[in-house]
């Protein structure tokens, strides 16, 4: 397994959910399958190579803490990463003797934009490549990406049409839209979905950097890294009617995400619109408890976003019982079924009578009566497994075709 994207973002102490993703497998394998279980990791010269499987170990048990707020062993993360990095290079291209048939597994897009050298080491160790993709939202709205991510993402998606044996998905959304790439190559048959888990703590203790008003005032929480295609924008023209009519009887907005690229235009309304001052906070380092501390005592989850490869969010809110409202996409549709208040995501008068709705309902016994609903289906472990489970078929299929049977 793969684990580049985790060394490379040990120096950002909260989680992205394709980080979660990535995290979330390596700890399964190390508990369930360590004894096929080989890590390797890309270094920046163009060389995949072994790392040892104790200094992961030790790696995620640092990284976990950080994520859920442990600031102090910060330091400590980064350095080991640094270490395992310079590892790959004195690895070189050493074969791990007691492998065959082996898989490379790479659940992120970390250096799919170099094919030269996953395939140099596809063929150093007989392996057959299983990657995941996540979406292809760069090509599909160019508008919301940073300049330049299309082409790039386009050459990641060319990898895998090239390279890979077989591919997880986390949607069919994301299935469909991956076909274009796969048609006639050897994984056209071989794409198979397998839903994300829930990744955050349940229990949702720990304040932190957790500081609301006490007013009493009800909020709503839209959770994601703030950038144009999340349609930050429509909550915040939103915010700013409702509370130049209602004034302190509207609820409160709390962003909860990075600030990301190309949303001047939000970031001008967070921090000069003087109606959204007091009445929309922002929150950019909150630990996992936290998040789920605050979820909890929501009226709801608004999550308005055009386009999505999963909807991380939407999972966790489902599991912990708390009410959606979010865009009419067929991505959300496929994870939360009738679970959801679905709306057009550039309806503005829509989204604001939902929200009114929300606040006139009786919002514990939404809560009580969705609890939990789907807490088995997004069970981290059970979709690891899942996801390990697809990999070892493509093997198998491909391994059976290659002598023959």
């Amino acid at each position: 397994m793969d684990i580049s994207r985790l060394l490379s973002r040990a120096r950002n102490p909260i989680p992205t959910g394709i980080d979660r993703v990535e995290y979330e497998y390596a700890r399964y394998l190390l508990t369930h399958e360590a004894h096929r279980l080989t890590f390797v990791a890309f270094h920046p010269i163009g060389l995949i190579g072994v790392v040892s499987t104790s200094a992961v170990r030790m790696f995620l048990d640092v990284m976990g803490p950080v994520w859920d707020g442990e600031t102090g062993l910060h330091a400590r993360l980064q350095r080991l990463a640094r270490r395992l990095i310079q590892t790959v290079l004195l690895s070189g291209w050493k074969r791990p003797a007691h492998r065959k048939n082996s898989i490379y597994l790479l659940v992120s897009h970390h250096h799919l934009t170099r094919p030269c050298a996953i395939e140099r080491f596809l063929s150093c160790h007989g392996s057959l490549f299983v990657p995941m993709v996540h979406d292809l939202i760069p090509i599909e709205f160019p508008e919301y990406a940073r300049p330049g991510e299309p082409e790039r993402h386009m050459q990641r998606m060319a990898t895998v049409a090239r390279l890979a044996a077989g591919v997880i998905v986390p949607t069919q959304a994301v299935s469909r839209s991956l076909a274009l790439y796969t048609q006639g190559r050897p994984a056209e048959e071989h794409v198979h979905v397998v839903p994300h888990g829930l990744h955050l703590q349940l229990s949702g203790q720990g304040s932190g950097n957790l500081r609301l008003p006490d007013d009493g005032r009800p909020y709503f929480v839209c959770l994601g890294t703030i950038e144009p295609r999340k349609n930050h924008l429509l909550l915040l023209n939103l915010w700013r009617h409702m509370v130049e009519e209602t004034g302190v009887h509207s609820p409160r907005l709390i962003l909860v995400g990075r600030r990301g690229w190309e949303n001047e235009n939000i970031l001008d309304m967070l921090d000069r619109c003087p109606a959204l001052q007091g009445n929309v906070l922002e929150y950019n380092d909150l630990s996992d408890p936290e998040v789920v501390t605050l979820l909890r005592g929501s009226a709801g989850l608004l999550f308005p976003s055009f386009a999505e490869g999963f909807g991380l969010p939407l999972t966790e809110a489902l599991v912990l019982g708390v009410p959606v409202i979010c865009s009419d996409i067929p991505v959300f549709r496929e994870i939360s079924g009738s679970h959801a208040t679905y709306l057009d995501p550039t309806d503005g008068p829509a989204w604001r009578s939902a929200i009114e709705n929300r606040l006139k309902q009786d919002q514990q016994t939404d809560m009580i009566s969705g609890r939990g609903m789907r807490l088995n289906f997004f069970d981290w472990p059970r979709q690891v497994a899942a996801g390990i489970q697809v990999a070892d078929q493509v093997a198998a299929f491909f391994h059976a075709q290659g002598s023959g049977n």
